[in-house]
C-alpha cells in the first residue's frame, strides 16, 4: 500500500442528475472568447476564418458546486462573472471528428467562470498567461451533470442574473466555434478523457461583483447555476 507524506487532495466530482454515482473530474479546459459580442466587449473580435479556438485550464481543485458561497479573492478589485454552458465528456477522444464528436459527450451542466479581471487584462496586455486571472481557488462553479448522452446542444438560451437584474443573455446558437467544432480541435492537441469539463465560452455582458452578490444563471434545457459572493478572507 502506497504511503504519502500527507493526505492528497480528494477527487473533486459533481453530482449527476438522477443517479446516485458522482462524475470525478479529470480536467477543466476553458474555451477563450467564443462569442462574437462577448469578444468585441474585450476589444478583442474574433475572425472565425482566420483563427482557431484557443484554450486555458483551470486546475480541478478550482472546482465548486452551485449554490456555494466563496470568498471574494484576494489581490483583484474587479471579480467578474462569466456564464458558460459546460461540457462533460464520458468517453475517450482523439483527433475526434466533428461528425463523430458527438460520441464523447457524456452530458451537460452550467458553470461560472469566476475572473479576476483586472489581473487577467495586465496579463494578457503583456503578453504573459492568465493563471492568475483564471485559475483562481473557488473560481470554477458548476451545476450537477446532466445526462445527455450523444446530444449536441446547439441552441438555447444563456442567461445571468446579479441580485436579480439580468446582466447577460444570449443564446448557445451564437457560439463562434459550436460543441462538435469545439471537441473537433481540441481533441487535435489532448486526448480527451472522461471526466473532462469543457467551458465553451461566454456571451457579452460580462461584469463585477462585490461581497454580498448573488448571482444565479441557466442555461435552457440543461441546467441552472447559482453562486455568492462572501466577504473577502
Amino acid at each position: 500500500m502506497t504511503q504519502y507524506l500527507f493526505t492528497p487532495p480528494a477527487v473533486q466530482s459533481l453530482p449527476i442528475r438522477g443517479k446516485t454515482e458522482r462524475f470525478p473530474i479529470n480536467r477543466i479546459f476553458c474555451v477563450g472568447r467564443n462569442y462574437h459580442a462577448h469578444a468585441v466587449e474585450m476589444g478583442k473580435p474574433v475572425d472565425k476564418n482566420a483563427e482557431r479556438p484557443f484554450y486555458f485550464t483551470k486546475s480541478p481543485q478550482t472546482l465548486v458546486q452551485s449554490g456555494a458561497t466563496v470568498a471574494y479573492p484576494p489581490e483583484t478589485k474587479n471579480y467578474h462573472f462569466e456564464m458558460e454552458l459546460v461540457l462533460a465528456v464520458g468517453k475517450p477522444g482523439f483527433r475526434v471528428s466533428a461528425d463523430k464528436a458527438h460520441e464523447v459527450i457524456y452530458g451537460y451542466a452550467a458553470g461560472l467562470d469566476m475572473t479576476r479581471r483586472d489581473l487577467q487584462l495586465v496579463a494578457r496586455d503583456k503578453g504573459r498567461p492568465w493563471d492568475l486571472g483564471k485559475d483562481i481557488e473557488e473560481g470554477s462553479v458548476c451545476s450537477e451533470i446532466v445526462p445527455m448522452e450523444g446530444r449536441i446542444v446547439d441552441k438555447g438560451t444563456i442567461a445571468l442574473e446579479v441580485n436579480g437584474a439580468t446582466r447577460q443573455s444570449s443564446d448557445v446558437d451564437k457560439l463562434i466555434w459550436a460543441i462538435r467544432e469545439i471537441i473537433a480541435d481540441l481533441s487535435q492537441f489532448y486526448h480527451l478523457q472522461p471526466g473532462d469539463l469543457i467551458y465553451t465560452g461566454t456571451p457579452e455582458g460580462v461584469g463585477a461583483v462585490v461581497a454580498g452578490d448573488r448571482i444565479t444563471g441557466r442555461v435552457e434545457g440543461v441546467a441552472e447555476v447559482a453562486l455568492t459572493v462572501g466577504p473577502a478572507e
